[in-house]
Protein backbone atom coordinates (compact mmCIF):
# COMPACT_ATOMS: atom_id res chain seq x y z
CA UNK A 1 0.00 0.00 0.00
CA UNK A 2 1.29 3.47 -0.83
CA UNK A 3 0.59 6.94 0.46
CA UNK A 4 0.36 9.95 -1.83
CA UNK A 5 3.65 11.81 -1.18
CA UNK A 6 1.85 15.14 -1.64
CA UNK A 7 -0.62 14.81 1.22
CA UNK A 8 -0.60 17.76 3.59
CA UNK A 9 0.00 16.78 7.20
CA UNK A 10 -0.60 18.96 10.24
CA UNK A 11 1.94 18.22 12.99
CA UNK A 12 0.83 19.57 16.37
CA UNK A 13 3.18 19.65 19.36
CA UNK A 14 4.10 22.37 21.81
CA UNK A 15 7.79 21.36 21.67
CA UNK A 16 9.56 22.51 18.52
CA UNK A 17 12.13 19.71 18.93
CA UNK A 18 9.41 17.08 18.78
CA UNK A 19 7.88 18.72 15.70
CA UNK A 20 11.33 18.62 14.06
CA UNK A 21 11.72 14.93 14.92
CA UNK A 22 8.31 14.06 13.48
CA UNK A 23 9.00 16.11 10.34
CA UNK A 24 12.29 14.25 9.93
CA UNK A 25 10.56 10.87 10.31
CA UNK A 26 7.93 11.93 7.77
CA UNK A 27 10.66 12.97 5.32
CA UNK A 28 12.32 9.57 5.79
CA UNK A 29 9.13 7.92 4.55
CA UNK A 30 8.75 10.34 1.64
CA UNK A 31 6.22 12.81 3.05
CA UNK A 32 7.34 16.43 2.80
CA UNK A 33 4.17 18.56 2.98
CA UNK A 34 4.10 19.25 6.72
CA UNK A 35 2.49 22.23 8.40
CA UNK A 36 3.48 22.83 12.02
CA UNK A 37 1.31 24.03 14.89
CA UNK A 38 2.63 24.80 18.38
CA UNK A 39 -0.64 23.81 20.05
CA UNK A 40 -4.28 22.94 19.62
CA UNK A 41 -5.49 26.52 19.21
CA UNK A 42 -2.98 27.16 16.41
CA UNK A 43 -3.97 23.86 14.78
CA UNK A 44 -7.64 24.86 14.71
CA UNK A 45 -6.71 28.16 13.01
CA UNK A 46 -4.61 26.33 10.41
CA UNK A 47 -7.47 23.91 9.68
CA UNK A 48 -9.69 26.85 8.76
CA UNK A 49 -7.21 28.07 6.15
CA UNK A 50 -5.40 25.04 4.73
CA UNK A 51 -6.54 21.75 3.21
CA UNK A 52 -5.12 19.25 5.72
CA UNK A 53 -5.33 15.50 5.01
CA UNK A 54 -3.90 14.08 8.24
CA UNK A 55 -3.40 15.41 11.77
CA UNK A 56 -0.60 14.11 13.98
CA UNK A 57 -1.03 15.58 17.44
CA UNK A 58 0.67 15.28 20.79
CA UNK A 59 -1.59 14.44 23.72
CA UNK A 60 -0.06 16.70 26.33
CA UNK A 61 -0.06 20.41 25.46
CA UNK A 62 -0.94 23.51 27.49
CA UNK A 63 -4.08 25.56 26.81
CA UNK A 64 -5.69 23.26 24.21
CA UNK A 65 -4.57 19.65 24.70
CA UNK A 66 -4.42 17.03 21.99
CA UNK A 67 -7.60 15.48 23.36
CA UNK A 68 -9.40 18.85 23.27
CA UNK A 69 -8.15 19.39 19.70
CA UNK A 70 -9.40 15.92 18.73
CA UNK A 71 -12.83 16.58 20.22
CA UNK A 72 -13.06 19.97 18.45
CA UNK A 73 -12.08 18.36 15.14
CA UNK A 74 -14.64 15.56 15.54
CA UNK A 75 -17.38 18.05 16.52
CA UNK A 76 -16.93 19.98 13.26
CA UNK A 77 -18.64 18.34 10.28
CA UNK A 78 -15.92 19.66 7.93
CA UNK A 79 -13.25 17.61 9.73
CA UNK A 80 -15.30 14.79 11.23
CA UNK A 81 -13.65 12.19 8.98
CA UNK A 82 -10.15 13.72 8.88
CA UNK A 83 -7.60 11.04 9.87
CA UNK A 84 -6.19 11.83 13.32
CA UNK A 85 -3.12 10.20 14.86
CA UNK A 86 -2.64 10.89 18.56
CA UNK A 87 0.84 10.54 20.02
CA UNK A 88 1.77 10.39 23.68
CA UNK A 89 4.80 9.74 25.82
CA UNK A 90 5.40 6.37 27.44
CA UNK A 91 3.92 7.50 30.76
CA UNK A 92 0.74 8.62 28.98
CA UNK A 93 0.10 5.38 27.09
CA UNK A 94 -2.91 4.71 29.33
CA UNK A 95 -4.63 7.55 27.45
CA UNK A 96 -5.06 5.32 24.38
CA UNK A 97 -8.62 4.25 25.24
CA UNK A 98 -9.72 7.82 25.93
CA UNK A 99 -8.21 9.02 22.65
CA UNK A 100 -9.82 6.22 20.66
CA UNK A 101 -13.22 6.77 22.32
CA UNK A 102 -12.96 10.46 21.44
CA UNK A 103 -12.40 9.70 17.76
CA UNK A 104 -8.66 9.21 17.20
CA UNK A 105 -7.99 6.83 14.33
CA UNK A 106 -4.66 5.65 15.70
CA UNK A 107 -2.41 6.10 18.73
CA UNK A 108 1.39 5.91 18.92
CA UNK A 109 3.59 6.00 22.00
CA UNK A 110 6.81 8.06 21.82
CA UNK A 111 9.48 7.34 20.96
CA UNK A 112 8.67 5.66 17.66
CA UNK A 113 10.61 5.01 14.48
CA UNK A 114 9.90 5.97 10.88
CA UNK A 115 8.70 2.44 10.07
CA UNK A 116 6.02 2.52 12.79
CA UNK A 117 4.87 5.91 11.55
CA UNK A 118 4.73 4.64 7.96
CA UNK A 119 2.63 1.61 8.95
CA UNK A 120 0.11 3.78 10.80
CA UNK A 121 -0.11 6.39 8.02
CA UNK A 122 -0.54 3.71 5.35
CA UNK A 123 -3.34 2.21 7.43
CA UNK A 124 -5.03 5.62 7.75
CA UNK A 125 -4.67 7.01 4.25
CA UNK A 126 -2.99 4.42 2.05
CA UNK A 127 -4.34 3.93 -1.44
Amino acid sequence: MAVDPNIKILCVDDFSTMRRIIKSLLRQIGLHQVVEADGGATALEILKNEPIELIISDWSMPKVSGLELLRAVRADDRYRLLPFLMIASEEEKDHRANAMESGANEFLVKPFKAHALRVVIEKLIGK
